[in-house]
């Protein structure tokens, strides 16, 4: 039997076999979760000219301290369509266009108007109140680099920077695969030899954040001709992920099948706690997940695997999750001989592991909001000691 890979050369050899998917242009409004494919360029500056960065009146900074005479207005859209001389004055609202020849604004706080005349009321300082040409960004610079997801402030940028098109990797096709005979497909008709079938829902729950289309059907009984059908029948997926069967138990049945089915294995058990027996394989340009099926290992794998393997197809420049660091809220033990996760509550300022930690423990992992990471072996560990943690979007958790 193969020694199990360490975490970091486990994710090394899964992300060297993640090609990134074909690019797409797809409107800019609808890009929300994609990853550009291409760096994102400036086709147009921003501002495109002086704009008034306040509500107030536009002047000569050379005709201060006044007083002026108003012959104007400015408004968004609607810009004035003159020219701006010594002595006069435009009244201007905030992002209108400065009027030629004005190069300062003065707030209509500072200022009192009486008909055309105006007047200040208080010094105006040194700032101008003006967004120069260029501002925030300049026709022909790049704005972002290829592998940024597109959130909602990344797309407003893309339009703004003049794009109604953008370029990126189309969405991943995820089949899920859950396997055993004990699993329960109606978790309200569930014999006491069986489970709910809960572990595929979850990893879809999690794929759902990236442009995925999930492909889920029901359980996959321990027969390994209908692991074999259940793979065929998943060929034109991205990414083939299962859950359960990757073990060495006489009903572990994943390997023969993934060779039944033609498909070559990369590498099998990573020296993690909980998750050691995860498989990764690949046919074509199709890749393999096999994962535990206990479901805290399950999800830890699926966080620590599945989603960085998602993230590199779709084009990610930056695919593993990062932990931060967190003071840790109680005294911990030795840490065993495997790196582990450790299910546990960071509530801001510090991160304290929760009790149950058994694989199986579901409740453990709804209530928990993080996993602290423990090196293999590492000493018992005081309250106060900064560990590295990984924050997880478990919801129920504020």
């Amino acid at each position: 039997m193969p020694a199990a890979l360490e975490l970091d050369d486990a994710q090394a050899r899964l992300l060297a076999l993640a090609v990134p998917l074909a690019i797409e242009r797809m409107p800019a409004s609808e890009a929300l979760g994609r990853y550009l494919a291409e760096p994102l360029v400036a086709r147009r500056t921003q501002p495109p000219a002086d704009l008034s960065a306040m509500d107030g009146f536009a002047v000569r900074d050379a005709d201060l301290p006044g007083p002026w005479r108003v012959i104007g207005e400015s408004a968004c859209g609607h810009p004035f369509a003159g020219s701006i001389g010594a002595g006069d004055a435009v009244r201007i609202a905030t992002g209108a266009l400065l009027p030629a020849g004005a190069d300062r604004v003065l707030l209509q706080e500072n200022c009192q108007r009486e008909g055309d005349n105006l007047a200040l009321t208080a010094t105006p300082g040194g700032a101008k109140h003006v967004r120069a040409t260029g501002m925030d960004f300049a026709g022909g610079r790049e704005l972002l680099p290829a592998g940024t997801r597109l959130g909602p402030a990344q797309i407003a940028l893309v339009l703004s920077a003049g794009h109604r098109l953008i370029a990126v990797r189309r969405a991943a096709r995820l089949t899920i695969i859950d396997t055993g005979d004990e699993l329960a497909s109606d978790p309200e008709n569930c014999a006491v030899h069986q489970i709910p079938a809960s572990n595929g829902a979850m990893l879809a729950a999690m794929a759902a954040a990236l442009p995925c289309r999930i492909s889920h059907g029901l359980p996959v009984p321990d027969r390994l001709e209908a692991l074999v059908a259940a793979l065929e029948a998943a060929s034109d997926a991205d990414v083939i992920v299962t859950s359960g069967g990757a073990s060495v138990g006489d009903h572990d049945l994943l390997r023969p099948a993934l060779e039944v089915w033609g498909a070559d294995i990369d590498f099998w058990r990573v020296a993690i706690k909980p998750g050691k027996p995860l498989l990764v394989a690949r046919k074509g340009r199709t890749l393999v997940l096999g994962l535990p099926g206990n479901p805290v290992s399950s999800h830890v794998t699926a966080y620590l695997f599945l989603l960085p393997l998602l993230r590199a197809v779709l084009g990610s420049q930056s695919s593993l999750p990062r932990p931060i660091s967190a003071a840790l809220g109680v005294e911990m033990p030795q840490g065993g001989e495997r790196r582990e996760f450790i299910r546990a509550v960071w509530d801001g300022a510090n991160v304290s592991p929760l009790r149950n930690q058994d694989s199986g423990a579901l409740a453990t992992l709804a209530a928990s909001n993080a996993l602290i990471e423990r090196p293999a072996g590492c000493p018992l560990a005081q309250a106060g000691v900064v560990v590295p943690a990984y924050l997880l979007d478990n919801g129920g958790i504020s």
